[in-house]
């Protein structure tokens, strides 16, 4: 992941793309108006949107440092490392000492030993990060948990890098597919409100995308609740159901 000497490859994933604003989206020819003045005709935008997929990176293992790390050494990693996966890279926080220290006082996390922080403790606020857009902290507590328990102080058997790098190496396939399903649904939109005003149908049809692929999010959402509340994902195989207690303010520093 380049981190220095220009715009490394998470944050370019996240440039803005001027959109349209008007005219038909439909056949992917010619320039349309942009909301900000600039013109980009609808192959252009689709392809940016793919590239954008294409360039979405993750923290690997081997870039964790194999030593303990104080507070602030940790805070400066998932920093340095997950900036500019962000909307707002220069004004969106990855990682402060409140949200640790929270995230440990809701056993989310391990607590440090004598204030320092192991490469598991690392690969645990990566999940988190990742987490936390698309689940609730209970629920985050019923799928990591178990994992905590049974591979963050390893021993025989697999480690919790093995299980990381298990779940990170299916990116490069998700990301092939999601992008066919982004074709599908963009070129499903452009054929939307084919009788709306020529200068109304360009933004129509925009719409149509953002919705459908609000669905998508939405109804994975409502899947990965009912597998949480079904399964509890209990490594011991028993269906433990505890309380759902207050959702701390965890995100708050």
């Amino acid at each position: 992941m380049k981190m220095q000497g220009g715009m490394g490859k998470n944050e370019e994933a996240h440039r803005p793309v001027c959109l349209p604003s008007g005219g038909a989206w439909r056949g992917g020819r010619g320039n349309r108006k942009g909301a900000f003045g600039m013109t980009i005709s609808t192959e252009d935008l689709l392809n940016s949107i793919l590239e954008s997929l294409d360039r979405i990176d993750h923290i690997r293992a081997e870039d964790i440092p194999d030593m303990e790390l104080y507070m602030d050494q940790v805070t400066t990693l998932m920093d340095n490392k997950l900036k500019n996966t962000t909307r707002y890279p220069r004004e969106d926080k990855i990682l402060t000492k409140t949200m640790v220290n929270n995230y440990t006082k809701n056993d989310l996390l391990p607590p440090p030993v004598k204030k320092k922080y192991s490469r598991e403790h690392v690969l645990m606020l990566i999940f988190i990060y990742y987490y936390k857009g698309v689940m609730s902290i209970s629920d985050i507590q019923k799928v990591l948990n178990p994992i905590t328990d049974r591979y963050f102080t390893g021993g025989e058997g697999l480690s919790l890098e093995d299980v990381y790098n298990e779940v990170f190496s299916l990116e490069e396939e998700q990301v092939k597919i999601m992008k066919e399903v982004v074709k599908r649904d963009f070129a499903r939109a452009g054929e939307t409100f084919a009788d709306a005003p020529e200068e109304e149908r360009g933004f129509l049809q925009l719409f149509s995308f953002i919705c459908m692929l609000s669905f998508d999010v939405y109804v994975k959402k409502l899947l990965i609740e009912k597998l949480v509340d079904a399964c509890e994902l209990d490594a011991g195989g028993e269906k433990g159901k505890k309380g759902r207690g207050k959702e701390s303010p965890i995100e708050q520093g």
